[in-house]
């Protein structure tokens, strides 16, 4: 036995989670979801994000391009933004949300890394990717200037924030 200082004993081997787990009920017996902490909440929503960047890197996209031949962009929160779309249909969506789906749209296909380790670091100030901006369903994707996304030398500072 240990004492912890107040003549109070404390266990004689660690306990174990399992020991926890044990004595906890399960509460997916009466139908509701069990509680998450946050820290792995944030563990899952980091590798499904590196998944799906993952996934744009190695995805050809399409990127319109603006009356003047230069990639099709849009700046918001001091952030310009190169639009991609994830097929013709994502882009029409789009193009209909601008009030402008009456007009041919002239685009190229870019690989996505291509478009966040080249493009973005070609563009003034701090840049990033949108992928399907103004689709339907919402399933829009943003891709900021941060490191681990784009190249340091494109990456905003962020502060030692992590």
């Amino acid at each position: 036995m240990t004492s912890n200082g107040d003549g109070i004993s404390g266990p004689e081997q660690p306990l174990r989670l399992t020991d926890l787990a044990d004595s906890v009920p399960d509460s997916t017996a009466v139908g509701t979801a069990p509680t998450v902490p946050a820290e792995d909440q944030l563990s899952v929503a980091r590798r499904e994000f590196a998944v799906l960047l993952g996934e744009f890197r190695r995805t050809t996209v399409l990127v319109p391009i603006d009356p003047y031949g230069s990639l099709w962009t849009a700046d918001q929160g001091g952030v310009r933004w190169i639009c991609a779309f994830s097929d013709e249909q994502a882009l029409a969506q789009f193009a209909r949300a601008q009030g402008d789906a009456e007009r041919e749209w002239t685009y190229q296909t870019i690989l996505g890394a291509r478009l966040l380790d080249v493009m973005v670091p070609m563009l003034p100030g701090p840049a990033g990717v949108a992928l399907d901006a103004g689709s339907d369903e919402g399933e829009g994707m943003l891709f900021p200037p941060v490191q681990g996304i784009v190249p340091d030398a494109a990456a905003v500072d962020l502060g030692g924030m992590e």
